[in-house]
Order: structure tokens, then C-alpha cells, then sequence
């Protein structure tokens, strides 16, 4: 899959409001009321993960869960990535 360029990225963001791209990845934090719920969204990703064959790296801390989804392999952001962001989004 062919890396994005700045402006396609830049494009496929206006329909991602809450994700931004950092370090390289596109990044999204969520904060939920306890370990138990942000456990269960972590869950939830996984299968869309799964499914998708993209996997985010996730950092968990108690109730704040941040996503970073980026192909490495392409050696950029892809559709791949803003695929599953907008497939976790739907989670929510």
C-alpha cells in the first residue's frame, strides 16, 4: 500500500477530528471512567485490529488508553491507517 503524501493525510484528517498525526503516527487518546471500560475498548480494538490486519501500538494508563497507528512497513501513514481509526471511531 502507497505511502499518503501531506495533503492526502491532511485531507483523510478532516474526517478524524479527534486523531492527529505525531511522531510520525496517526494518534488518538481516549479516557474512559475506570481500567475496567478502557479495558474493554482495548478489547474492542483488538478485534477490529484483528480483522483488519493493521495492529496499533497501545499504551494503557488505569482509564487513559492512547492509539498510535502507523505501517511501518510502507515506512509512513497509509489508508490502512485512517481504515482502522474510523473503524475504532465507530466503537465509541
Amino acid at each position: 500500500m502507497p505511502v499518503l503524501t501531506e495533503h492526502e493525510i491532511n485531507h483523510s484528517l478532516e474526517s478524524l477530528p479527534a486523531w492527529r498525526v505525531e511522531a510520525s503516527a496517526l494518534r488518538r487518546n481516549f479516557k474512559f471512567g475506570d481500567f475496567r471500560e478502557a479495558m474493554s475498548f482495548v478489547n474492542s480494538v483488538a478485534a477490529v485490529a484483528e480483522r483488519a490486519g493493521h495492529h496499533p501500538d497501545i499504551d494503557i494508563r488505569y482509564n487513559k488508553v492512547e492509539l498510535a497507528l502507523a505501517s511501518h512497513d510502507a515506512g509512513g501513514l497509509t489508508e490502512k491507517d485512517f481504515a482502522v481509526a474510523r473503524d475504532v471511531d465507530s466503537i465509541l
